[in-house]
């Protein structure tokens, strides 16, 4: 799509205000149904995209990014807008700046349309979280869209942006990309910069692109990839040079096959439709073969141990004190904080805020968080192990298709298994993508593409091959 459109406004077949308006007027005769986004920002969107007609009618070049309208999540900070991580206790902060993601595809010309709807701080899986409103699912409106970028899966399924901004800590982009039908594509930990990214667990988080197309998602992570010095965890390993095609084919690819993430608590139907998926590679010249990760049955446990002393940790500074939400007229300094955060906080926050309070407490950080690093340690080994032998890993990206509004969100264990397929990835800091392979009714199925460490180059031109087989 995003070649397309480029080309349409190369060849002046449409403006790129033009083009920015088509896009908001679908937000406005959809989105009180869908519910994607918080924020939309019209005329500053307009007042990029005539800049950008000004550019093209100079007969200045352009490029490919450049008056093509995305959607950011609301974890991502964009200068004087709202930045409300979907929580009461950030209602009205304006951000003082704007994300590195946000600067680079502001260099490149892209245009902001809004801020999309999310669970709180990130911490859910099916968008229902958020302190503001319930994003539905674009293919079946009593259905989740996935979390906790739900609101970003569900503006590109709805055709209300070209492509959007989600944040991964343990799925948080793939699984909603599996539950609407869309590509999801988590980099590398480290390849993209996390400044300006509000943290939930800064070990695992990373941002990365939602898109309709594999094609898409590299020419929007070539854009938003590389070193940053402002974050201490950027990686400094040159970006490959991706381009905006790719040469199909799988022939000689060796393909591993995780016979974990195909066991108990996965659909039938979703094992049917990626175990054709994988047949389908097979096809195409893949060498494919079956591979045990078997410290897989505890990433789960180690990621809810880790996530939330990480999120609570980073929480603490909202206190009713320095920003955000507070109380007013507290008795004392100590009820500002415990009202502050009591009112401004949601359950599933308060919930890991414990969590983890109590995993790091005196007495229990050795036998909970400790154990769980060690844990940790033997996923990612059990991954280097794979890469050694395979090129690719192929699994579902969920163990269902998108359920029914409110059906988990009374019981948080049910809500968790959600992310079973998802978690291992960011445990190990490993690149990932979800791209559609088939619909169960009229539900999209996802298939999760695993690739080696730095390697989203062989990861992305393996999925393209496949997407692009799938569609012929």
């Amino acid at each position: 799509m995003l070649r397309d459109l480029h080309q349409k406004l190369v060849n002046k077949e449409i403006s790129a205000k033009e083009l920015v308006g088509q896009y908001l007027g679908k937000i406005k005769k959809t989105d009180d149904k869908i519910g994607a986004y918080l924020s939309v920002f019209e005329k500053k969107a307009l007042a990029q995209a005539e800049e950008v007609d000004k550019k093209i009618q100079a007969g200045k070049k352009i490029n490919f990014l450049e008056g093509i309208p995305y959607a950011c999540k609301d974890n991502i900070l964009i200068e004087g807008e709202r930045s409300t991580c979907g929580s009461k206790i950030l209602e009205n902060y304006l951000a003082p700046y704007d994300a590195v993601v946000i600067e680079k595809l502001n260099n490149a010309g892209a245009v902001c349309l809004g801020k999309t709807n999310m669970d709180e701080f990130a911490m859910g899986s099916s968008c229902e979280t958020s302190a503001f409103k319930k994003t539905r699912n674009p293919h079946d409106s009593e259905r989740v869209p996935g979390g906790s970028s739900g609101g970003s899966a569900a503006a590109v399924a709805s055709g209300q942006c070209v492509f959007s901004l989600g944040s991964d800590t343990g799925g948080s982009i793939r699984q909603p990309a599996a539950f609407c039908g869309v590509v999801g594509f988590k980099p590398t930990y480290g390849r993209v910069s996390r400044y300006g990214l509000v943290a939930l667990a800064s070990s695992l988080d990373q941002i990365g692109p939602l898109t309709s197309s594999v094609e898409d998602a590299a020419m929007v992570f070539a854009a938003i990839g590389g070193f940053d010095e402002k974050d201490s965890t950027s990686l400094t390993e040159s970006m490959e040079n991706f381009g905006p095609l790719f040469s199909p084919g799988l022939k000689d690819l060796k393909i591993g096959v995780p016979k974990e993430y195909f066991e108990q608590g996965v659909d039938k139907k979703i094992k049917e439709k990626v175990k054709a998926a994988i047949k389908k590679m097979e096809d195409l010249g893949a060498k494919v073969d079956e591979v045990s990760l078997p410290h897989t049955k505890y990433a789960l446990a180690c990621y809810y141990i880790i996530l939330p002393s990480e999120a609570c940790a980073n929480l603490a500074r909202y206190d009713g004190i320095r920003y955000g939400y507070s109380v007013n007229a507290p008795k004392n300094l100590l009820d500002t904080y415990l009202e502050s955060r009591a009112s401004g906080f949601g359950p599933e926050v308060k919930r890991r805020i414990m969590l983890g309070t109590y995993a790091l407490s005196a007495g229990y950080y050795d036998a909970y968080y400790k154990k769980a690093q060690k844990v940790r340690t033997k996923v990612i080994e059990d991954f280097k192990k794979a890469f050694e032998k395979f090129d690719l890993l192929v699994t579902p990206t969920t163990p269902t298709v998108a359920f029914k509004l409110g059906e988990k969100i009374q019981d948080p264990l049910a809500m968790y298994m959600s992310d079973i397929l998802t978690v291992p990835v960011n445990i190990a800091g490993l690149p990932a993508l979800s791209l559609p392979c088939g619909f169960i009714g009229k539900l999209p199925v996802g298939l999760q593409i695993i690739g080696d460490y730095y390697n989203e180059k062989k990861l992305l031109e393996g999925a393209w091959a496949y997407e692009a087989a799938d569609k012929n």
